[in-house]
Formats: C-alpha cells, sequence, structure tokens
C-alpha cells in the first residue's frame, strides 16, 4: 500500500518476496542490448560471402595456379605427344624479358589502351551531357539508341565492322569513292598493324562509349539545379561551370570510370582476334592476344602461360598508381 502525506513524495510499494520487481516495459539488461546482435550471428556475413569466395578459388585461383605452374615448364608439341614434363624454372620468363618482340607488344599495349580510354571517356562525358540537356523525348531515343550498341555482342559487332571494311564490298570503300578520294578501288584497311588497330579502336570506343554516358547521366542528376544556376548568375561559360561545378562533383565517377575502362581495354582480346587475328604478321598483337598466339598457333604454352603471368604484373604494377590516386581522393573526402 502507498501512503500519500501532504509535501511528502510518494513511495512505491515493495513487491512482496519471490515476485519479480517492475521493469515498466525495460530490459533487465538496460536499452543497449536492444539493437545489439545475438554472439550466434556473428558468423552470418562470412557464410553469406562464402560461395562467392569458393567460386573465386575455384574458377579464377586454380587456372591462375595451373597457368604459374605451366610458365615454369618447356610444353611444346613433343612434350604433349610424349607426356613427359620438362622443368625450365624462370627461363621462359627471362627469354621474354629479352625479347624486343615482347618489349614491343608491351609499348603496343599501352599506347592503344591510352588512346581507347582517353577517347572512350571524353566522348562518353561529351554524350553525357547531351543526355542531360535533351528533352525526354529525345532522351529516351539516344539512351534506347545506346543500351543497343553497348548490348551488341563483340562476334556480331565484329562482323559488322570487318564487312564494313571489306576490300571488295566494303561500304567505307564505296564512301571514300563517292567523296572523290582516289586510290580505293578494293581498298584493304587490314593492310597493315595501325590501320587494323585503328578499326578496333573505333570497335571499342563505339561499344564503350554508352556505359560512360549513361553513367555520367545518372551522376548528373544527382547535382542540384540551384548550383547551375548560381554559377550562370555569376556569368561562368559551359567551360566554367564543367571545370567549376560538374568535375569537382563527379570526379568520383571519373576515377571509378577511368579505372574500369583501363582494364577493359587492356584485356581487350575478342575485337582484334575477331577481325584479323592479331595480323597481319602479328603487327595488331596486344599481350592477351600475343600469349593466345604463341600458345594455341605457335604451340609454346610454357611461353604462352609466362606471357600471361608477365601482363597481369604488368597491369598491377602500371594500375598500383592509380590505386593510390584514388585512395587519396578517399582520404580528401
Amino acid at each position: 500500500m502507498t501512503v500519500h502525506t501532504q509535501g511528502a513524495t510518494p513511495v512505491a510499494e515493495e513487491p512482496p518476496p519471490g515476485e519479480p520487481e517492475p521493469t515498466d516495459g525495460v530490459s533487465p539488461s538496460g536499452p543497449k542490448d536492444r539493437g545489439r546482435r545475438p554472439e550466434n550471428a556473428a558468423w552470418l556475413p562470412y557464410a553469406l560471402i562464402a560461395p562467392a569466395v569458393v567460386s573465386l578459388l575455384a574458377f579464377l585461383g586454380y587456372p591462375l595456379i595451373r597457368n604459374v605452374v605451366l610458365s615454369a615448364q618447356q610444353l611444346g608439341r613433343t612434350e604433349m605427344i610424349s607426356r613427359t614434363t620438362v622443368w625450365t624454372g624462370l627461363s621462359n620468363y627471362t627469354d621474354l624479358l629479352k625479347n624486343d618482340t615482347f618489349w614491343t607488344v608491351t609499348l603496343r599495349t599501352f599506347v592503344f589502351m591510352a588512346v581507347n580510354v582517353v577517347l572512350i571517356m571524353v566522348l562518353g562525358t561529351l554524350i553525357g551531357l547531351l543526355l542531360n540537356t535533351l528533352g525526354s523525348k529525345m532522351r529516351l531515343v539516344l539512351s534506347l539508341s545506346l543500351v543497343m550498341a553497348w548490348a551488341m555482342p563483340i562476334v556480331a559487332s565484329a562482323t559488322v565492322f570487318r564487312w564494313l571494311f571489306d576490300t571488295q564490298f566494303g561500304v567505307m570503300n564505296w564512301v571514300m569513292r563517292g567523296l572523290g578520294f582516289a586510290g580505293y578501288e578494293q581498298h584493304n584497311w587490314f593492310e597493315t598493324g595501325l590501320s587494323t588497330l585503328t578499326i578496333v579502336t573505333v570497335m571499342i570506343v563505339w561499344a564503350s562509349i554508352p556505359f560512360v554516358a549513361l553513367n555520367m547521366y545518372a551522376g548528373l542528376t544527382t547535382i542540384s539545379s540551384e548550383l547551375y544556376e548560381a554559377a550562370r548568375m555569376d556569368g561562368a561559360s559551359s567551360v566554367r561551370l564543367f571545370r567549376s561545378v560538374v568535375f569537382p562533383m563527379m570526379k568520383p565517377f571519373f576515377l571509378i570510370t577511368t579505372f574500369l575502362e583501363i582494364i577493359w581495354v587492356f584485356k581487350a582480346f575478342a575485337q582484334i582476334v575477331a577481325l584479323n587475328g592479331g595480323g597481319p604478321d602479328r603487327a595488331s598483337e596486344t599481350l592477351p592476344v600475343f600469349a593466345y598466339v604463341e600458345g594455341m598457333a605457335q604451340m609454346n604454352f610454357g611461353t604462352a602461360a609466362a606471357a600471361s603471368v608477365l601482363t597481369i604484373l604488368i597491369l598491377l604494377i602500371a594500375m598500383s598508381f592509380y590505386f593510390r590516386l584514388i585512395l587519396k581522393q578517399e582520404e580528401e573526402q
């Protein structure tokens, strides 16, 4: 029973012995335990990522280890027929590093990659800015066109480009003759490695621009229109608007997208093989194509494995500088 007296604080009646004390809906352990995860659920995140880790180890880890093992062997027609294993240590690597052809292909790969990435980023950014200024109907038409180009299979697009630049029935020869240029009667566009890689560049840029443009447009929609209005009131031109408003806001997008495009172009393989097989005379080979030709055409699987391992190492070393740039950007944010 609770007794009240005038001017005195009411005293709560103590519960009888054996009965639990009232908690008013609060757990005895306190409100801090409400959001605490049970200890037996600590393994749950690891269980969720376990299938992905196992799949990566099975489909990527084992082939990579097997490839490294093959790179330390002499494996050609003779060894495959006789089923013998000839260990050579690091001789495949030293032979490649002393080979002028390998370094020529490496330089060609980096120049090819740089030209493609610059064109993809510049043209993709311009089209993304265009999408942001178009009306809804024209934006839909352009977006659908970009998606169709992006969704085109590589072999199908290579077939189309092969027909466009065909020696006898190619559209480009017909266009050049129609414009009045001489010497385009059955002109061979794949006569040199430079011309072949130029056509490959057009094909890769055409297929890669949609990814950059659509993501650029998606990022632009997150920028407040008030920033544009304030910049225009200050008399900023379109170039100044991009440099002072768009680029600082979209800098993470440019870093990540450039990183992805570098990897995508560096490992370009199907486009070069489908158009001209790395020819003529292996003059349009990049590092992935070089490793493939050494293995499948020349039957030097040990050398091909060593070339692929060196390709991975070269890409990792080159990308390490870009990793540092991305990490620095994240720290600044």
